[in-house]
């Protein structure tokens, strides 16, 4: 059962990294859903383990409100960073929070690359992906906010799929 929750986080967190490419925004019904899959699964190991992921994801939320209010990362980035803590272990919430600090450092440094060799991609494209590579040179080349639901999802697949190593 927990390899089940643990597939639905992983998908919602892909289909919450979508919805940041597309529209810039995840959506509240996602960050509800992980914190949801989250509670179960870490509730299957005992009260006492959930309630030192709340502490872990209460200390990682204050940590995050300090950086939203200095407009550094988005409230749905805030949200489903911390709906997710809540379904890791302490040891895992800092996992996540170094994956992700890693997987944001490559976005950035893969936008900041296509920003100075994207010169634009015709809107003429029909297929969803040609549409979507459009509207990214467009948003690149106006210096638009990065989607960083791409790096949250990528730390929370690493630390949900990948093996530990100590």
């Amino acid at each position: 059962m927990a390899i089940t929750f643990t597939l639905g986080m992983v998908a919602l967190l892909l289909l919450a990294a979508w919805r940041d490419v597309a529209t810039r925004t995840i959506p509240d019904t996602i960050s509800l859903l992980v914190l949801v899959f989250g509670t179960l699964l870490r509730s299957q190991e005992g009260p006492s383990a959930l309630a030192l992921s709340a502490g872990a994801s209460l200390a990682l939320f204050t940590v995050l409100l300090i950086a939203f209010s200095r407009r550094l990362i988005g409230g749905g980035d805030v949200k489903i960073m911390t709906a997710l803590a809540v379904g890791l272990s302490p040891l895992d919430c800092y996992r996540f929070v170094i994956a992700t600090t890693i997987a944001g450092a490559c976005v950035a440094i893969a936008y900041l690359v296509l920003s100075r060799t994207v010169t634009g991609l015709r809107t003429g494209r029909t297929s969803l992906l040609g549409r979507v590579a459009a509207i990214e040179s467009w948003r690149i080349r106006r210096c638009g906010p990065i989607p960083y639901g791409v790096a949250i999802a990528a730390g929370g697949a690493s630390v949900l799929l990948l093996p530990r190593s100590f």
